[in-house]
């Protein structure tokens, strides 16, 4: 239950972030509401991940993911796009919560 708390903040901040590019630099109002809503929604719902895993490896995890989202969002909202250095980073953030997932004993249950 708690990946899925985590899975959740995730969400939200992805949510929020884009909605922040959107807003214009809070020019506009409901693009400025989703970031807020968006980002209380995601602390909640890390506190309520927090309760078991690590906090290193839920902000590991949570950050390596909204990075991939956040990237594949802009990309397609926004019409950004990446060189081959920013994609082999992505991949190797990618590779590192993959590997802290599958080999770490640090990862709550």
């Amino acid at each position: 239950m708690h990946y899925f708390y985590l899975l959740l903040a995730i969400i939200g901040e992805v949510i929020a972030i884009n909605a922040l590019k959107a807003s214009e630099e809070f020019t506009k109002p409901i693009p400025t509401i989703i970031v807020v809503v968006g980002y209380c929604c995601t602390f909640y719902f890390l506190t309520l991940a927090l309760r078991v895993i690590p906090v290193g490896i839920a902000y590991a995890i949570w950050a390596g993911i909204g990075i991939i989202i956040v990237t594949l969002g802009a990309y397609y909202l926004f019409d950004q796009s990446l060189d081959m250095p920013a994609i082999v980073g992505i991949s190797l953030i990618i590779l590192g919560v993959v590997v802290i997932q599958l080999f770490s004993s640090t990862v709550g249950e």
